[in-house]
Parts: C-alpha cells; structure tokens; sequence
C-alpha cells in the first residue's frame, strides 16, 4: 500500500477557527507511528509527554490567535546526528547509545522557538555515514530506506510526521527522499547552522525532509530566521511565505556519472518529463546540445572520487580519538578502514582536492546564464532490496558542489518511488524553490 505523508500546513486554517488543533494533529501522528513504528523502525526514541504538553500549549496559542510561527505545533524528528536537550543523542553509534548533552542544536532551539515540537529521535547510519541503521522502506521493507538519513525520510513518508531533519555531506538527504517516496531538501553550504549537529564536514548541510514542498521552505526559512547559517553566513534567505511558482524559459539535463547506472525505466519517467518541458515551451538543454553542459558534465565525471577524498581526510578527526580513548570495537569495520586511509593521505593531497573542488564549482556556475535550473534523477532506480544504502551517484553533484537541491516524488518504477532531482544554484535556494513549485505541477499532471 502506498504510504500516507501528512502534510503539517494543510491544518493551518482548521487550527484558526477552532475545527481542528495540533494536540489532535500529534494525536493522529502518534497513532500512526504506534501502527507502523514496529515494522518501519524510524525512531530512536520518542518525548511522548513532552511533545503533548507542547501540543497543548500550541493549541492555546492557536486558539488565542498567537501562534509563535507557521509551523507552530509541527511535530518534527530530528536526526540522531544532533543535539536534543531531552533526548539522548546517539550519532548511530553503539559509542554513544544513550548519551545525553543536555543542550539543543542551534536549529533544534530554533524549532522549539517557533513553536514547533520535537517529538523524537530519528534512525541515522553510523556517525550519519555508511553502515546502516535498522529503518526500512516504508514501500517494501525488505528494501532500504536509503541513508543516512534514513529515519526522517522513512517517517515522513509513512505519515508518522510531517517533518524530519536531516543531513547531507554525499547523498544522505536527497538519496532517501528518492527511495521513500518524499520531499528532500538539501540548502546551499552554510545556509542552516551546524551548531550542535556531528555532521560538519565542508560541504555537509543541515536538511528537510517534509511531506510537502511548501513544508520544505517554510521549515527551513523559520529556522534560518532564529539561527542562520553558519558562523560567518547570514544563511538562508527569502520570502517567509513559499516563493510563487515560476516557470522556467530553459533548464538543463544533467547526466553526470549516475547516467550509465541508472535504469532504463528511470530514463525514461523523466525523458517522459522532458518531452512535456518541450511542450508547454521550456526550452531543455543537454551536453549534446550545448558545449558548457558537456564542460561541467566533464568536470563532475570524478565528482564521486573527489567527494571520498575530502570525506576521508575529514573522517579522520575525531575518528582517530574515538579509535584511541574509547572503544574501537564498538565502530564499524568501514569506518576504521576509512580512518587507516586517511592515515596514508597528505594535507598536500587534501588541498590539492579543495583546489579541485573549486575548479568544479566555478565551472558549474556557467551554467547560470543558460538554464533556471538543472534537473536529473535523485537516485540510479527505486530502493534496491536489502540494507546497504544504495548508490549515491546522482546525489554527490550537489552536494560537491555546495548547491541547493531539491528530491521531488512523483515518478514511479515498478510501483517504487523515484525522485526528480533539481538543481540551483549557490546561494539562490528561494528561485530554485520558485521553479520547483512549477516543475512539480508539470510532473503531477504527468501521472494523472
């Protein structure tokens, strides 16, 4: 059966006059999670009570009139990469099961300050990496979620809640949403503070993972509004309300290295998608139409190379510490083969990637002058069966990139979601969710 997201904001104007409350909205989350948590296994753990009271004191608020925000008494879960003052933070790790730092991350606080409610934990991979957790694909559990933000994509899309915050340094926000079916958005580098999050890897992001594209926007924008980015980027900005749709004059067709890989039915959901753009007039560009598509698809060709580079230098602390004061056991083969890699590197090599890294980007920003956005797919097909993570190839562009990015649902294999990636560019999130409201019409009428 296809699972149900519920999206948060459709009740906003039941919530005004009266017809209906967030205490009644958790009440229908929590009944779900109560019927499905079992199989789907999104959650690490729960603040049941606490996310009650702040359900209760949301609908007074609601029923005054003063709610604190839009999002007031959105029930959201947040990645068990990051800080939660009254729940344990575990990075995936049995290192860490239980631990407590008493504090919020800086978009937690932000969240808990718009009135929003942080109802639990959700299942990351090990240190928000490889080695997954115990979620399943609310589709097919006998598929993968996708990683590492596996619990937040699984629980949005099986309706548990509305919204779930994630990360992203390779795939592990847009990679998910393709597999379970959801919204994913990954912001440009530095948009949403890190702080309290063990995700901080260079171009690691703080993302949504939502049962909307509106929810996308709004969740991110309200958090960005009481936290901003990273030290030294004021971070997202924007219309507080979802950017109207605009209708691109021209987008781009990225292939990249995914292409090869991808399945032949996932070709063609969106050449199917590309024949429609022709017909309501927006003109597609590819690299075998136009020479600077080919340039940055040349460019990305080793993007998946240079992404492991920098992530194994980068692995290495505070791998190295865990390794050498606490118990190495207790991390995963892949990780310490990762930490003895980083072992052989050279600050020389590291820079020589950063350097590379810049060349790319500068390359990818040429595309600006042709194309609104670029779109390709979020993953190479629907969720493999079995628990590795699947193949992150379509995601790393973005990510390598620092660019915004965008996992809209809608596409379809074998009854199995496939997500459309879209693609903006750096520091320009607000008009790249401007051109997915539109897109994301087109592809709805597709599969009416």
């Amino acid at each position: 059966m296809k699972p149900q997201m519920r999206p948060y904001l459709s009740c906003v104007t039941a919530f005004r006059d009266g017809s209906d409350s967030p205490s009644a909205y958790l009440e229908r989350c929590l009944a779900t999670i109560e019927a499905k948590e079992s199989d789907i296994a999104a959650f690490v753990s729960l603040d049941i009570a606490g996310a009650r009271e702040a359900a209760l004191q949301s609908s007074k608020r609601w029923q005054a009139g003063d709610p604190s925000s839009p999002i007031d008494g959105m029930p959201i879960g947040v990645k068990d990469i990051m800080e939660t003052a009254a729940l344990p933070t575990g990075e995936g790790s049995p290192l860490f099961e239980g631990r407590n730092t008493r504090r919020d991350a800086a978009v937690v606080a932000a969240l808990r300050s718009a009135g929003a409610i942080v109802l639990g934990k959700t299942v990351t991979t090990e240190f928000a990496a490889v080695s997954p957790g115990p979620t399943r694909n609310p589709w097919d559990p006998s598929r993968t979620p996708g990683g590492s933000s596996s619990g937040s994509a699984a629980a949005v899309a099986c309706g548990m809640i509305p919204v779930g915050l994630g990360t992203q340094v390779i795939g592990s926000t847009i990679r998910p949403a393709s597999f379970c079916g959801c919204y994913g958005f990954k912001p440009s580098v530095h948009a949403l503070n890190r702080g309290g999050s063990f995700d901080y890897k260079s171009h690691s992001v703080t993302t949504v993972l939502a049962a909307s594209l509106d929810e996308l926007w709004i969740v991110g924008r309200q958090m960005a509004l009481r936290c901003g980015g990273d030290y030294g980027h004021v971070g997202l900005q924007g219309p507080l309300t979802v950017p109207p749709a605009v209708t691109p004059k021209a987008v781009i067709l990225l292939e990249t290295a995914g292409w090869t890989a991808a399945s032949p039915e996932a070709k063609a959901e969106i050449e199917k998608l590309v024949a429609n753009l022709w017909d309501v007039g927006v003109r597609v560009h590819t690299r075998r139409t136009h020479a600077d598509v080919a340039a940055v698809e040349d460019a990305l060709a080793t993007a998946s190379d240079l992404a492991a580079s920098i992530n194994i230098w980068e692995d290495q602390w505070p791998l190295n510490t865990y390794a050498r004061d606490l118990d190495e056991s207790k991390i995963s083969d892949i990780m310490r083969k990762r930490l003895r890699s980083a072992a052989t590197m050279t600050q020389e090599k590291y820079g020589e990637c950063l350097i590379e890294r810049e060349r790319v980007r500068s390359i990818y920003e040429m595309l600006s002058s042709i194309g609104a956005v670029c779109l390709t797919l979020s993953a190479s097909g629907p969720a493999p069966v079995g628990f590795p993570t699947g193949d992150p190839t379509f995601a790393i562009p973005a990510s390598i990139l620092g660019i915004p990015a965008i996992s809209l649902p809608g596409m379809h294999v074998d009854g199995l979601p496939v997500g459309l990636q879209l693609m903006g560019f750096k520091g320009k999130d607000s008009a790249l969710f401007a051109h997915a409201a539109s897109i994301a019409r087109i592809l709805s009428n597709l599969q009416d």
